[in-house]
């Protein structure tokens, strides 16, 4: 297959790196068209250097604006050249942590109209015609609103984008579409290993976290560690939402994660493709053999 396309769609500026930077490196330094679609532009972020508090919402309120250019250089440093914000820079704001009183703004987009905002994802799926899309799953990973909504946003246009009858422009239909994973496994040993670095993060028991799923549930796994100083590197353009003491790295929590370089997923739709070939992944320092797809396209023709 030489027309590889590959459209992925996050909620906020950083979800793209943390969650699947090395995949978009890989995929980019391989010749994919990697389109990026981005939610929000991330206002109600917490703001980590004390330097750059006063853009925080409750002051200065201008971190959305100065979020697009670190999302700029995160992509740069990915490799990523085709990159669109959802209805354009702004057109839905960050809804914050799910329960808060931003979640009730009239333009948040966890209150956005599902088809209204599926239309303006139709449009670029229709332009772009990726074969793949990758998105979050139902809990939106975490239990973020905006992560759901962006899941909720994703399954619609998938549906809408193949039927003639809905917009304008030719209808597409998209093979696979995946949810990013982490499997619990590779969360344990993350933390084992974290606790045993010296690193100035904290370490939290893998059973407190509010995301992981069970290993039998993956169904893809993307070995891009050759790309992961470029993972790095895009992370450390989020100033204001990550720290990095590599190769660990923490949000304002100060709870240190792993900065992977093999990303996992889970197929929801599309027919999977052959299990991986040659030696079985290393996760951790553990090869364990598997069945899973190795390439997000695997099938597709």
């Amino acid at each position: 297959m030489t027309d590889r396309r590959l459209m992925l769609v996050h909620a906020h500026p950083d979800d793209e790196t943390i969650g699947s930077g090395a995949t978009m490196a890989r995929y980019a330094a391989e010749g994919a068209h990697v389109t990026l679609v981005t939610c929000t532009l991330g206002e109600e972020g917490e703001v980590i250097p004390p330097e750059l508090a006063h853009l925080a919402a409750d002051r200065d309120d201008t971190l959305g604006e100065y979020r697009i250019g670190e999302l700029a250089a995160a992509c740069k440093a990915l490799g990523v050249t085709d990159h669109r914000f959802l209805g354009g820079p702004g057109r839905w704001r960050d809804s914050g942590m799910m329960g808060v009183a931003s979640n009730d703004r009239e333009n948040a987009f966890w209150r956005a109209d599902l088809d209204e905002a599926a239309g303006e994802l139709v449009r670029i799926i229709r332009e772009v015609r990726p074969q793949v899309l990758v998105t979050y799953d139902e809990n939106g990973f975490y239990g973020h609103p905006d992560h759901i909504q962006a899941h909720r946003v994703s399954w619609r246009a998938f549906e809408l984008a193949a039927d003639p009858a809905f917009g304008e422009g030719r209808p597409w239909r998209i093979a696979k579409l995946y949810h990013t994973a982490m499997p619990r496994s590779v969360m344990r040993r993350a933390e084992e290993a974290m606790r045993e670095s010296g690193t100035r993060f904290a370490a939290e028991a893998v059973d407190d976290l509010p995301f992981g799923c069970a290993d039998k549930d993956v169904t893809t796994e993307i070995d891009a560690r050759a790309h992961v100083e470029r993972k790095i590197e895009a992370m450390r353009a989020h100033t204001t939402q990550i720290s990095v003491d590599a190769p660990w790295f923490a949000l304002s929590n100060n709870i240190g994660q792993q900065v992977l370089g093999v990303e996992h997923y889970i197929l929801r739709a599309g027919v999977p493709g052959p299990a991986g070939q040659g030696a079985p992944v290393e996760v951790g320092g553990l090869g364990e053999p598997h069945d899973r797809e190795d390439d997000l396209f695997a099938g597709i023709h």
